[in-house]
């Protein structure tokens, strides 16, 4: 079983890393031309709407409701009935995504000024927002019918083709930007016509791939299915819980809007950093393991369950926190070399910094919470995450308001962190208390070879590590060389110092170690 989810887990992080490579491509490409300032902060709050409301309606909530019943039809329904219920939902899911894209269009100046109030100081960035954000919301329907098909897929044992699905967001955005800037008095209204574009695409290249499997959806309107109310009656109540790190960020957002124009960005391009070893490694694992989880959950095969959700663990473990320690004492050299280009100028580079080190904190915590959440979401349990959900919350706002005050967006990105680890630590000591996950052997052990090699990998990056004006000072050439050893050298000290205290390949292969 191990060795089945490590290369499903592999699969869908080498998708998944081809499609965050080219997202980096075009945030590059988006800081040379655009930087950090009034027009870019107003397109990322236009984009983080639909795409936080994605996270609810798709690969939040939906999701982890739909996956679990879907994976019970599986072992307990005839396969006509399974097709029926896939209709069913993806009538209804459609039915409700158009009444809320209608809304959302119509009602755009309200949303912006919900999610960004601090926006009305400044006219033209509350404008622009507006006008982009009646570009973007459509990209709401887009995406969210292209996650729900990529969960069926996914639940049928195809990992790759849905994780490689958002490459074609990045590819629209770039092309949008280097085309059809110039044809608008503000070019980076391309970004926006980028987004929706890419909905469409992103769509469009999951129906072959169902057809051909037999699973291409015949939507028909299922309000008084009974899986479909389950599906209902699961995902209320999950709509916070889910995405409670989304979230969070969007809270960030929220509170940045007041600070000085620029700080939206500066907690963008830090949380797209921070996103990279959460985006390839902890959201690969997590969509791996909950089908698994589920289906075992269905057969009641709890020995399995545990360790599987042990594995997943084990392996979170293994990535984050090296993950942790690259980006806090890579923080500025990464910024620089991705970024440092254009209108992205070297304050920029220093701000944004700040606040990847905070982030880089709580990494651990964000990638803990797609795993731990999904062994209740397997279960079916989704009353327990939200009132951790709702608790951390309400924390979160409180951090926010006393550390903006002290470190300003940095300390918006501190409190998100600190707010995810509470989180996560809370989701497993209710596992454990309810006996739902039992520790595998030797994870004492584990822990200080972990620890060994990460004490390795911060001297390495220390040692060859230059100074922030150095990086600043370099061209982007000479940046990217420099950036490259230290992570080669960095990465063979840390696999080097696991295989020094004993673990091996094979222990990823097996459930015990």
């Amino acid at each position: 079983m191990s060795k089945q989810l490590l290369k499903s887990t592999s699969i869908v992080g080498l998708m998944t890393f081809i499609s965050r490579i080219l997202g980096y491509v075009r945030d590059m490409v988006a800081a040379h031309y655009f930087g950090a300032g009034l027009s870019y902060d107003a397109f990322l709050m236009a984009f983080k709407i639909p795409n936080f409301m994605r996270r609810l309606f798709a690969e939040g909530a939906f999701s982890q409701a739909f996956v679990p019943i879907l994976a019970e039809y599986r072992s307990n329904r005839s396969e006509s009935e399974v097709k029926d219920f896939i209709n069913k939902v993806s009538g209804t899911l459609s039915l409700v995504l158009l009444g809320v894209t209608l809304l959302g269009v119509l009602g755009a100046p309200i949303v912006v000024l919900a999610f960004a109030p601090g926006f009305t100081g400044e006219p033209l960035r509350f404008l622009l927002a507006t006008d982009m954000l009646r570009i973007t919301f459509p990209y709401l329907l887009l995406i969210s019918l292209t996650a729900f098909l990529g969960s069926v897929l996914n639940s049928f044992g195809n990992f790759a083709i849905p994780a490689l699905t958002p490459v074609f967001l990045n590819i629209c955005m770039i092309i949008s930007a280097y085309c059809f800037g110039s044809y608008f008095t503000e070019p980076v209204m391309a970004l926006a016509i980028g987004v929706f574009l890419g909905g469409i695409v992103q769509l469009s290249f999951l129906l072959p791939f169902l057809w051909r499997r037999g699973l291409f959806p015949k939507p028909t309107i299922g309000w008084q299915d009974p899986g479909v109310r389950r599906i209902i009656k699961l995902m209320i109540p999950a709509l916070l819980g889910v995405s409670v790190n989304q979230l969070n960020l969007l809270i960030d957002s929220s509170f940045a809007s007041f600070l000085p124009v620029g700080s939206v960005s500066w907690l963008y391009y830090s949380d797209r950093l921070m996103e990279f070893p959460l985006g390839i490694f902890g959201v690969a694992i997590a969509t791996v393991v909950l089908p698994n989880l589920s289906r075992q959950h269905a057969v009641r095969d709890t020995i399995s369950f545990s360790h599987t959700l042990d594995w997943g663990l084990r392996m979170i473990c293994l990535i984050g926190m090296p993950s942790c320690v690259g980006l806090y004492l890579l923080a500025g050299p990464l910024l620089s070399t991705l970024f440092q280009s254009g209108h992205f100028t070297n304050h920029d580079v220093v701000m944004s910094s700040k606040s990847l080190m905070a982030y880089s904190v709580g990494v651990m915590g964000f990638m803990l919470v797609k795993i731990l959440a999904s062994a209740y979401y397997a279960r079916q349990d989704i009353k327990t995450p939200v009132k951790i959900a709702m608790s951390i919350v309400v924390i979160h706002v409180i951090l926010n308001a006393i550390f903006i005050k002290f470190w300003h967006h940095a300390g918006l990105a501190l409190a998100t962190s600190l707010a995810a680890l509470l989180n996560a630590a809370l989701l497993f000591w209710i596992l454990k208390k309810r006996k739902l996950y039992q520790a595998l052997s030797n994870w004492k052990k584990y822990a200080l070879q972990l620890a060994f090699a990460n004490s390795i990998l911060a001297a390495v990056i220390i040692k060859t590590n230059y100074s922030m004006d150095q990086w600043l000072a370099w061209n982007r050439s000479e940046r990217m060389l420099a950036l490259l050893m230290i992570i080669l050298v960095g990465a063979c000290s840390y696999l080097s110092s696991l295989w020094v205290s004993g673990i091996r390949v094979q222990h990823l292969l097996m459930a015990r170690t």
